[in-house]
């Protein structure tokens, strides 16, 4: 009888937030794996707006209607990681042609250090292959709407992350100018 061999992908990142296109990106990858470990890095070197454990726990909700995904933190080497976790491959997502010089850097060096790990680039759908999470964060700080862009129960974390923080800064105040002068 044959031994079936459940096949594993890592999906590393910061996701600080999560958006919609990594979303995409995960629920694309359940259809090619039996099992999906959404990897958030811990890099302390980094400054990140969301704590580790609140970056898993949005992941873990907006995930919870794909029974092939895990979440799980790392720190350290992502071939590292990989290996102890059975995978076979590493998802990164690919969203303009600006992300592959990277990306193609790390999965050659990946390769390298786990010849027997193979990296696979998904590129998001169409609809959310602008989307960044540095961007979405930017957007929401400046009070912005961020729905189309994130899962509500992200949404609504930023929200509230930025709505704190506007209401502790002092408010923008416009100079008074003078009517511009008209040239004859």
């Amino acid at each position: 009888m044959p031994i079936l061999q459940i096949r594993t992908a890592v999906y590393p990142g910061s996701f600080d937030p999560v958006t919609n296109g990594h979303l995409d990106v995960i629920e694309r990858a359940c259809r090619l794996f039996d099992r999906v470990i959404v990897a958030v890095a811990h890099n302390e070197q980094k400054a990140a707006l969301l704590p580790v454990g609140e970056r898993m726990r949005l992941i873990t909700t907006v995930t919870a209607h794909l029974k092939a995904v895990e979440v799980a933190t790392f720190d350290g080497l992502l071939v590292e990681f990989a290996r102890n976790a059975g995978a076979s491959t590493l998802i990164r997502g690919l969203r303009a042609v600006s992300d592959f010089e990277y990306e193609f850097q790390m999965a050659q060096m990946n390769r390298r250090l786990a010849p027997e790990i193979e990296t696979l680039f998904l590129t998001p759908s169409e609809e959310t292959s602008f989307l960044s999470s540095r961007l979405v964060k930017e957007i929401a700080r400046l009070g912005g709407e961020i729905s189309p862009f994130v899962p509500p129960p992200v949404a609504k974390t930023l929200k509230t992350r930025f709505a704190t923080t506007r209401r502790k800064s002092p408010t923008s105040r416009t100079a008074n100018r003078s009517k511009p002068k008209r040239h004859k």
